[in-house]
């Protein structure tokens, strides 16, 4: 097996397929071959003892820490890739950081000596370029020269001073890039935090080579396929099967147009969508919910009788399809000819919002509830679950669409080679069926966190990856994924459950919570801080004419109702454990946004802020007057929602 550096494999890729076409959505195309040009404009002139005669050099040094700070676009692929040209470090960041604390704190944390960065992002950069003495060189996407301050140049001129050297010295320039070796370390992912403080998870270019040949083992992508790029850039996830995947197949890729605004580039999405007409998409939980409704809402636009007649197809189809892994099997196979019919005047139609080839979709992030996977399954377009994390580079298993490998509530097989074990608290390996913490081997294992050895030495030992996920190997070959170590529920007499199912379920489930988080930290009875969803609650009380005071205390018993379906007698009894149940629900005065640092970039929970941030009411839920739902501090936190 070949093992060259990323950057040895992604030019080998460029040069071989320079007559295919990498669609990078700008309203431009770029082929392999432009893109090669591209990449080594950029990386030669980042290269610090190529040329010291030119005086306005940005002088980048082996292994030094560059950031890119900007909207997806084809200026992010080509900036990256030349800094993995140039022997440098990307450090990745999202545009959702606030520059006072998280922003900041990666730049000082990872040595930033440079950084791309696009014009929407640049005020918020020069509001703490002060703070950041070791930054040198800041290189501008998307603004005037003139516009700009010293310190400060356009990606243009970085390109033709590139250009210019290359033209006289190109020979040198390819054996001094030759020099990275797969050891060398390609990028500095911070981790998103939902547990602990972010740390930077450094990758080296046999991580990434690595695990796209390990990801190609379970899905197969055709050379004339296309993706739209719609998760951020930045993340793991979107950079693996997002490009490099992609970039190894010779096949295309393209970015979400950029906006003017963040909201501007939310709603280019589905005008790019049908553009780019692509073949598969990456997607989240948060955002395939977004996509479920609003399919659910163009659907209503269309009166009662289509809406009556698209339940009975979901419903059809749901039986017909089963768990998805025996389809049409038995007497389910007299359901064919109805699902067929129900995709003809319906099915496609919603697929056509989608430009028409979607195949599949691909979910990663949080776990994804399984009713979820059935809706898209059931429209034609499946969603198959996949699992991973950063420090895994991120893929360690998926669901796919060849035959025999997906199944509903599982996160697929795993990626090969790789190797796996269930392992218990005292560190002993798990048989088949019990579940434990997710523990694996191979060559896209991290070479560690930036500057933390210690917690580097306890997430990886003997090359063991401990994920920090609880799991368990099923006895289909299936991984089936609970949800993470930290967020479980501990009781008093120290039984451990994970709450992430019963949570989804709930949001999934109801139509007056929002968002939930379920806690028990060794305490008597387990509680609920349940986020109310306005529309639907002020919408209710407005059909049954309840107002005034009397609002606040109703909207309380509905929510309490909602939770109260779980308990024995109720309608979803038995489908988790009574004991973990909530028997008290505490009331949010805020939703988990990205603004308040609740939820991070990927839209997960941040447990641990979201249960710092409501210490008071989580407090006040272990008291006698917190146990009754219409408690004051419940009944003020709704009067703020609901207005």
């Amino acid at each position: 097996m070949d093992k060259s550096p990323l950057r040895e494999k992604i030019l080998a890729t460029i040069i071989n397929k320079s007559t295919l076409k990498q669609h990078i959505f700008d309203n431009t195309f770029t082929t392999f071959n432009e893109l090669k040009d591209v990449l080594f404009e950029i990386a030669s002139e980042l290269d610090d003892d190529l040329d010291g005669k030119l005086d306005k050099r940005v002088r980048i040094e082996y292994r030094d820490r560059v950031s890119i700070l900007a909207e997806g676009c084809n200026n992010w692929i080509t900036s990256e890739l030349g800094l993995l040209y140039a022997g440098a470090v990307s450090v990745p960041l999202s545009i959702k950081l606030e520059e006072a604390n998280d922003l900041l704190f990666r730049l000082r944390h990872a040595d930033v000596k440079a950084i791309f960065v696009s014009r929407q992002q640049l005020p918020k950069l020069r509001r703490i370029v002060a703070e950041l003495p070791d930054l040198k060189h800041i290189i501008v996407w998307g603004e005037r020269s003139e516009m700009l301050v010293d310190g400060e140049r356009t990606i243009e001129e970085l390109m033709e001073q590139g250009r210019a050297y290359l033209a006289a010295n190109a020979e040198e320039f390819l054996k001094r890039g030759q020099a990275l070796t797969n050891d060398d370390m390609a990028t500095i992912t911070y981790t998103s935090g939902t547990t602990a403080d972010p740390k930077g998870v450094v990758l080296t270019h046999r991580n990434y080579t690595a695990n796209v040949e390990q990801a190609l083992s379970v899905v197969y992508i055709p050379s004339h396929w296309r993706t739209l790029i719609i998760l951020p850039l930045d993340h793991c996830f979107a950079h693996v099967v997002g490009f490099y995947i992609m970039i190894a197949c010779g096949a295309s890729v393209a970015t979400t147009e950029v906006g003017r605004t963040p909201m501007e580039t939310l709603k280019n999405i589905p005008i790019n969508i049908k553009e780019v007409r692509p073949h598969f998409l990456l997607s989240v939980p948060a955002l395939a919910k977004n996509f479920r409704k609003n399919i659910e809402t163009s659907i209503r636009k269309k009166g009662k009788t289509t809406e009556r007649l698209f339940n009975l197809a979901l419903k059809t189809s749901y039986a017909y399809q089963a768990d998805g892994y025996t389809k049409g099997k038995g007497l389910r196979w007299m359901l064919k000819p109805l699902v067929a019919l129900f995709d003809k005047i319906l099915y496609s139609k919603v697929r056509e919002a989608f430009g028409g080839e979607l195949q599949f979709f691909i979910g990663g992030g949080a776990l994804l509830d399984s009713e979820l996977q059935r809706f898209f399954y059931a429209i034609g377009i499946p969603m198959f679950q996949g699992y991973g994390l950063s420090e895994a580079t991120p893929v360690i298993s998926t669901n796919a669409p060849s035959k025999g490998n997906h199944r509903f509530g599982s996160s697929g097989r795993l990626v090969q080679p790789l190797e796996i074990k269930i392992m218990d608290d005292e560190g002993r390996e798990l048989p088949v069926g019990e579940k434990g913490e997710i523990v694996i081997k191979g060559e896209n294992v991290m070479a560690g966190y930036w500057k933390n050895p210690d917690s580097t030495a306890d997430t990886v030992r003997d090359g063991w990856l401990y994920t920090g996920d609880m799991g368990y190997m099923g006895k289909d070959n299936f991984l089936y994924v609970l949800g993470r170590f930290k967020s479980l529920l501990i009781s008093s007499d120290g039984e451990k459950y994970s709450p992430e199912g019963m949570e989804e379920a709930m949001v999934d489930k109801s139509p007056y919570i929002d968002q939930v988080i379920v806690y028990n930290n060794q305490n008597p009875y387990t509680i609920a801080l349940a986020v109310p969803s306005k529309e639907n609650l002020n919408r209710t009380l407005q059909e049954r004419g309840i107002e005034g005071e009397a609002r606040y205390t109703e909207a309380a018993k509905i929510i309490a109702a909602e939770v109260a379906k779980y308990r024995t007698g109720g309608a979803y009894a038995n489908e988790f454990p009574d004991r973990w149940v909530p028997a008290v629900i505490a009331i949010a005065n805020e939703a988990f946004t990205e603004q308040n640092g609740l939820v991070n970039s990927t839209m997960k929970v941040v447990r641990n802020k979201v249960e710092k941030h409501f210490a008071e009411a989580i407090a006040h839920a272990y008291t006698p007057e917190g146990k009754a739902v219409d408690n004051t501090m419940n009944i003020a936190a709704l009067k703020k929602i609901l207005g």
